[in-house]
């Protein structure tokens, strides 16, 4: 699948160095789990650990807040000053044993000294966030170039295992040991993931121009998803998909409500990431080569408009909407290994990792954006909740190939292609 003059290989593309490539992958496996368990975890083990010391689920609220916000407003800088460096092992062990120190900071301070040191301790970890989510994802380009699609299945499927294994450890850990032992477990998790990157072969590069960052080289990444239209297009659609699936935490929790079972808000959230994780394992022996990725996500994003539109339309129903929101979740992740593969195809090399971590910031922002609408909404009922997630995705299907169809100019200057 190749597209101006870019291409991604696969599984038996490259035969020079299989077992290596597996090793790698290996490796990076583990850490990379271990580094997101940490990321996830955290959101659940910093509200437990404040309802605990302080008894504030509010307090709880701010901590997460100050550890989520930096993902988005981080991500650029970071993944600039990734791209730019030429120590890479030094930078990602280094930002990784930060998340961990400074999560470890936010659980000493909690309860035991002044609010704004927790909070100033959770902003310091939220800063180097975005190298644990789409950053790790972008040394696979290096890692394992001969087995990319199966590798961002793979990743994918990384993603979906630390949002299930994440929250419960930090949930079962809290209510054996306490908070502030989950909480230092989940730092321990993030420091392990530290030691263990230096077991990648990243190659030191030779330092360029590009070393000395400038004010524009942050802004970089926004210009070639603006001018790449495959690459605009499936961010534009996945961040309208992501704005109605931040919604559903609201809308599970609404549907529980209504029943008097708070355990169904957990059902129903477990089912739609089972789901995500059984697509991102289907797309790992299944790849779909025949298709183009960025018309995958397209399509992906038009099939999960169905499901929620019947869990709308049966919202008291459980037979109905509960096999929906797993339907749901099983496109999601088919979607998402195919957002992984348009992203490493089209970043170019001297912007690959910030165009991972922007894009990976701008999809938690639409998440954030969503669950606050769907909390200002919350009144209109279940039924519009979905009814709105549904038009969400279908928006995002649509516009997304408003994009990629739309004539444009043939790029004349080399720095635009």
């Amino acid at each position: 699948m190749a597209r101006e003059g870019m291409t991604l290989t696969d599984a038996g593309a490259d035969q020079r160095d299989t077992g290596g490539e597996r090793s790698n992958l290996v490796r990076y496996s583990l850490l990379a789990s271990l580094a997101r368990l940490a990321d996830e975890g955290a959101r659940v083990g910093l509200v437990l650990l404040a309802v605990e010391t302080t008894r504030s689920a509010g307090f709880g609220g701010l901590l997460v807040a100050a550890l989520m916000v930096p993902h988005v407003v981080a991500a650029p800088l970071v993944g600039a000053v990734a791209d730019a460096t030429s120590r890479r092992k030094v930078f990602y062990s280094g930002a990784l044993l930060v998340y961990a120190t400074a999560l470890a900071l936010t659980a000493v301070a909690t309860g035991s000294s002044p609010r704004w040191v927790a909070v100033a301790a959770a902003l310091a970890a939220g800063c180097v966030g975005p190298l644990l989510s789409g950053g790790l994802t972008s040394l696979l380009n290096e890692l394992v170039p001969g087995r990319l699609r199966s590798a961002y299945g793979i990743d994918s499927t990384l993603y979906g295992l630390a949002g299930i294994v994440g929250p419960s450890a930090a949930a079962v850990l809290a209510g054996a040991f306490g908070g502030r032992i989950a909480v230092f477990c989940l730092a321990g998790s993030a420091a392990a993931a530290s030691l263990l990157l230096w077991s990648l072969p990243l190659a030191r590069r030779e330092r360029s121009e590009r070393y000395h960052l400038r004010g524009a080289d942050f802004l970089a990444a926004a210009k070639v998803i603006i001018r790449r239209p495959a690459l605009g297009s499936v961010t534009l659609g996945s961040c309208l998909g992501q704005l109605g699936a931040g919604a559903l935490p609201v809308t599970a929790a609404l549907m529980a409500q209504r029943v008097h079972s708070t355990s169904l808000t957990g059902v129903i959230l477990s089912l739609i990431a089972l789901g995500a994780l059984a697509g991102s394992l289907l797309y790992v022996y299944f790849p779909l080569r025949s298709w183009l990725p960025e018309n995958v996500i397209l399509v992906c994003l038009l099939a999960t408009a169905v499901p929620f539109a019947a869990a709308a339309a049966f919202h008291t129903t459980p037979a109905v909407y509960l096999p929906a929101f797993a339907i749901s979740g099983l496109v999601n992740g088919l979607m998402f290994c195919s957002l992984l593969v348009v992203r490493g195809r089209e970043a170019p090399p001297e912007l690959h990792t910030q165009v991972f971590t922007v894009g990976a910031g701008l999809k938690s922002a639409s998440g954030a954006i969503g669950s606050a609408l769907a909390g200002g909404a919350a009144g209109a009922g279940v039924a519009v909740l979905l009814g709105g997630v549904s038009l969400c995705h279908a928006l995002g299907g649509l516009l997304g190939a408003a994009v990629l169809r739309a004539p444009r100019r043939r790029p004349t200057d080399p720095e635009n292609q």
